[in-house]
């Protein structure tokens, strides 16, 4: 059965190259996926670190358990840590499900969500 998901993309260390690469992998990963374009944004602590965003949505067979830990493994193969964001990959939302409720209202995701949906 497929599953219709949404997913973020973010990185604050060599942005470019790492959503590159991670989104390689997720359209490796999902069944006709979209992506939206990249948007720069600050982190929400108000510092001066800079992350670079895109969403991708897409189908797939997987369980929402199992698409969650698949994310988690291609974050740590990229030697995600707390300070360095090689690489963040939230599930947002499966098959009409929100996650990181907290994330919807930001301006960059509401921006991004149309692009894809």
């Amino acid at each position: 059965m497929n599953h219709y998901v949404i997913v973020a993309l973010g990185s604050n260390t060599n942005p470019e190259q790492n959503i590159s690469v991670a989104s390689d992998e997720l359209a490796g990963l999902l069944h006709s996926c979209h992506f939206s374009h990249t948007i720069w944004t600050y982190d929400i602590h108000h510092t001066c670190v800079k992350y670079l965003n895109r969403l991708v949505a897409g189908y797939t067979d997987m369980t929402v358990d199992e698409l969650d830990e698949k994310l988690k493994t291609i974050e740590n193969l990229h030697h995600r840590s707390r300070h360095e964001v090689t690489i963040d990959l939230d599930l947002m939302q499966y098959d009409g499900v929100r996650y990181h409720l907290k994330d919807w209202p930001r301006p960059y995701i509401q921006r991004l969500i149309n692009e894809i949906e």
